[in-house]
């Protein structure tokens, strides 16, 4: 497994912007955002393949970018626009090619109105 590391996280009034970083410790396949808001369930905000393909949950499509670098291992999540609803903890996601998946120590993102 790889280690990840997220930061970037802050507290933001509604319509502001923030960019999270993702830093892995190793080379990874599929990458992804997922968030959690007190008392929810985990749920998925972007994925991006190590081709470039990506996909976004309805609720923030055309309003977050994910992006990945390969040489540096890393990972951004750019979010614009954001609303109260986005808030909660974001967590970097990983999977290697063999199916081993690795979890970051999530960051906070709060939204105020």
């Amino acid at each position: 497994q790889v280690q990840l590391v997220e930061s970037g996280g802050g507290l933001v009034q509604a319509g502001g912007s923030l960019r999270l970083s993702c830093a892995a410790s190793g080379s990874i396949f599929l990458a992804g955002w997922y968030r959690q808001a007190p008392g929810k369930q985990r749920e998925l905000v972007a994925t991006i393949t190590r081709s470039g393909n990506t996909n976004y949950a309805e609720s923030v499509k055309g309003r977050f970018t994910i992006s990945r670098d390969n040489a540096k291992n890393t990972v951004h999540l750019e979010m614009n626009r954001l609303k109260p609803e986005d808030t909660g903890v974001f967590y970097c996601y990983a999977q290697s090619s063999f199916g081993i998946a690795s979890w970051g120590q999530g960051t906070q993102v709060s939204v105020s109105s």
